[in-house]
């Protein structure tokens, strides 16, 4: 168990997903987890949930804090953190979870001397079925970019990403769920045309994506070889990825991630 204090200013749906696995995951004990939303409601049922430490103002979390999450909205972060700088300790290591905000621009309102994480998690973590990237600066050190893996590996799958990459993670997990959800809903509305009812239609499509996504991160098999596996000569299921592939599904799919990406990085630039 860890036993530094963890600090969040912000207290949303992805705020909740990380002090939910940390409580779950047992990581952290609950009152060592300190808080701080600009809704007084929300501290409170954060603690009556999870029985963290609401703390009185932002200031007063980032004084307590080890390890301090910036998770407010992308356009106020650089302000909530450039107000809490001076309350912070030398060792304090902020994690930013606000997207397009780089690491160059947080050392602009925290000090180039500080210690910074920049994570991209995506909504499965609600579902402890996150996908996040981990980009430390270069002041982190390894021990303690374990121990930002670890958190987020609490509730899901992380991995270290060098800041260059993070169009890439934008485009492969950040935004990707929302392609995925199209999917589904393509295949259940087949299916409903089949004559399958709605619901069900939705349970069968999910669970096929769901049970298909396993099988590559627990074979370790080519996507290539485990589609080769369904496909029988002659039969059902080679006639759908020929009409896929004759309707472009993969250049589709890649075009689209390739706009997300050249997006991502104007946003960045703006």
């Amino acid at each position: 168990m860890m036993e530094k204090k963890i600090g969040f200013i912000g207290c949303g749906n992805m705020s909740k997903a990380i002090i939910g696995g940390l409580v779950s995951a047992g990581q952290v004990k609950a009152e060592n987890i300190w808080v701080y939303d600009h809704k007084p409601e929300t501290n409170r049922a954060m603690q009556e949930e999870y029985g963290i430490t609401p703390g009185a103002s932002a200031e007063e979390v980032a004084k307590q804090a080890d390890i301090l999450f910036g998770a407010v909205k992308p356009s106020v972060i650089l302000n909530v953190l450039k107000e809490v700088s001076g309350s912070l300790n030398n060792e304090t290591v902020v994690v930013s979870i606000a997207a397009g905000v780089t690491l160059a621009s947080l050392a602009e309102v925290l000090g180039h001397d500080r210690k910074l994480v920049r994570v991209m998690p995506n909504t499965p973590a609600l579902v402890n079925e996150g996908m996040t990237s981990v980009t430390p600066n270069v002041l982190v050190t390894q021990e303690e970019t374990d121990e930002i893996l670890a958190i987020f590996n609490g509730f899901g799958k992380a991995a270290r990403v060098p800041e260059s990459m993070i169009h890439a993670v934008v485009g492969v997990s950040g935004s990707a769920p929302a392609y995925v959800f199209m999917f589904i809903e393509a295949m259940a509305d087949a299916a409903v045309l089949g004559g399958m009812p709605r619901a069900q239609a939705y349970e069968f499509a999910a669970q096929a994506v769901k049970g298909s996504a396993q099988m590559v991160l627990e074979t370790g098999k080519h996507p290539g070889e485990l589609k080769d596996m369904v496909c029988s000569p002659g039969g059902t299921t080679i006639e759908a990825v020929r009409v896929l592939e004759e309707k472009g599904f993969r250049s589709a799919v890649m075009e689209a991630m390739q706009s997300c990406m050249a997006k991502s990085a104007s946003m960045g630039k703006s």
